[in-house]
């Protein structure tokens, strides 16, 4: 073969190799059609991502909380825990593993999950958030209330203010409840706390 010849095989071959999508596109795909509320086309590409790299721990915890929102728990629960076998300093994998527990109405374990997130991270809102959420459901409301209080401290939200008022409707605390209300509505902050609490 000559150098001309070899050099055209090398450059197709390298062509054709660069046009296959790698575990990160599909990983972003699915991303894609999960935010467009597509969860059929993201378990898709995100399982394709993960035939192409099993090693890909965010294509686990993307794929789990497709599950998640989809009311698949207990494959939620198998990509959660799989990720934190892998990496047990994965703060975010903690989180929506708790928030896996807490669909399935396992209430106590995911207070224990969520406090174990909390030591490793001690200042992420959406921690305390969910832990709040879990407190409210096992009726330990003053528990609530301090976890949201942190949250507003940490950053403020609608929603937050919203389901501490909550909790103090549940409290007979009809003025504080009314107070937070109103501050919800305020448009002074921003109305979810975290979209994608995945993120940091």
């Amino acid at each position: 073969m000559t150098k001309k010849t070899l050099f055209l095989l090398a450059f197709v071959c390298l062509a054709a190799c660069t046009s296959l999508p790698t575990s990160s596109e599909y990983l972003l795909r699915g991303d894609g059609y999960f935010k467009d509320g597509k969860p059929q086309q993201a378990l898709e590409a995100y399982n394709r991502a993960l035939e192409l790299n099993p090693d890909n721990l965010e294509g686990y915890a993307s794929r789990g909380s497709v599950y998640f929102f989809t009311g698949d728990y207990d494959r939620a629960e198998q990509d959660f825990l799989h990720v934190l076998e892998k990496n047990p300093y994965q703060v975010d994998a903690y989180t929506a593993y708790a928030s896996t527990l807490a669909a399935k109405g396992d209430f106590n374990n995911a207070l224990t999950v969520l406090n174990l997130a909390l030591r490793l991270k001690p200042s992420k809102p959406e921690i305390f958030f969910s832990r709040a959420g879990v407190y409210f459901m096992l009726g330990r409301y003053p528990e609530a209330v301090t976890d949201y209080t942190s949250v507003i401290n940490l950053r403020p939200a609608a929603e937050v203010y919203n389901a501490r008022g909550a909790v103090y409707e549940r409290m007979g605390k009809k003025e504080l409840a009314q107070q937070d209300f109103e501050t919800a509505k305020s448009g002074r902050m921003p109305e979810k706390l975290n979209v994608y609490s995945m993120i940091d």
